[in-house]
């Protein structure tokens, strides 16, 4: 497989150039990442909290790792340490926990809160009326050992390109307008991460600045 020429496609393709682009390599094993690296990959995401503490040490020390999956409130503690960005805090409870790991390592953890934007239930994250109540909360202004860096959506899996266009949209409204308000020093608001291998072109002419792709460069999933 062809990783740097699979690279290659994807990068011409974006409508966006200035899009960071993370390597979805869930499932893959070293040697492939490895081949990304090489071919300048920094970025890459994973869904396990097992398995970035399985590749972290074998990769080099300049990865970027990104937690991109649903992460538990137990399983922080393993990633604390050197977790450059993890994109699905979809509860207070779970930034909360963020935090108390962040304040024993001694570091301040870099998040994207993700947001509810599909019509699937099964995915997760805030609705507007849940992140307005804890953006509002006396306990979230004291905050001290996380960076809120942006948002992170996941538009529904369908083929509806108007509907995928929808959610990104109503998620780079959203964004632009919590720009507006009032918030303390560590809500930053920089980077809008929406888009995976089937719909980061919409995301792009939609305002992502971040997207997730997998299946584009390392090619179909080992689930």
């Amino acid at each position: 497989m062809d990783i740097k020429a699979n690279l290659e496609a994807v990068k011409n393709s974006f409508k966006n150039p200035q899009c960071q682009l993370v390597a979805v390599s869930k499932t893959k094993p070293v040697e492939l990442l490895m081949r990304a690296y090489n071919a300048g990959i920094r970025d890459f995401g994973e869904n396990k909290v097992q398995e970035i503490q399985e590749k972290q040490p074998q990769m080099p020390d300049d990865v970027r790792w990104h937690m991109i999956g649903h992460l538990q409130r137990n399983k922080v503690k393993y990633i604390a340490s050197f977790v450059h960005l993890i994109h699905g805090v979809d509860s207070f409870k779970l930034l909360k926990e963020i935090e108390k790991q962040g304040k024993k390592v001694g570091r301040k953890i870099p998040v994207l809160l993700q947001i509810h934007i599909a019509e699937e239930e099964s995915k997760f994250g805030f609705d507007k009326n849940e992140l307005e109540e804890m953006l509002t909360d006396p306990e979230f202004q004291q905050l001290e050992h996380v960076i809120i860096r942006g948002l992170m959506g996941m538009a529904t899996f369908t083929e509806n390109e108007e509907q995928i266009r929808k959610e990104f949209r109503g998620l780079k409204n959203l964004f632009e307008e919590l720009k507006t308000k009032d918030l303390p020093d560590f809500v930053q608001l920089e980077e809008l991460s929406m888009g995976m291998s089937g719909d980061y072109l919409i995301a792009q002419e939609e305002g992502s600045t971040m997207v997730r792709i997998g299946s584009a460069i390392f090619g179909a999933r080992n689930y």
